[in-house]
């Protein structure tokens, strides 16, 4: 009966011993999980980014007003029959 016990204790002792620290255990299981956390996070940031693209681009497909906007402030036209004033600092103070 001793030698049965020792045995199941070896065999509790290897079983713990691969639970926490084997190949494909505790330790590979929380690095692994902190891993796809960080996947999530960086996909739902890239969902965000997509989505609001996708606003831009219904917005320049239905309406002029985006890709006026755009032409002002990116290319800096104005109308005809606009005045542009550019107001400029003083940079001696």
């Amino acid at each position: 009966m001793r030698v049965f016990s020792a045995v199941l204790l070896l065999v509790f002792a290897w079983l713990q011993y691969e639970f926490w620290s084997g190949k494909n255990g505790m330790s590979d299981y929380m690095a692994l999980k902190n891993n796809v956390a960080l996947q999530q996070k960086a996909n739902a940031e890239l969902v965000q980014r997509n989505q609001q693209m996708y606003a831009e681009i219904n917005d320049l497909h239905q309406g002029l007003e985006a890709v006026e906007e755009r032409a002002r402030h990116e290319l800096g036209m104005i109308k005809p029959g606009e005045t542009f004033f550019r107001i400029v600092g003083d940079h001696s103070l």
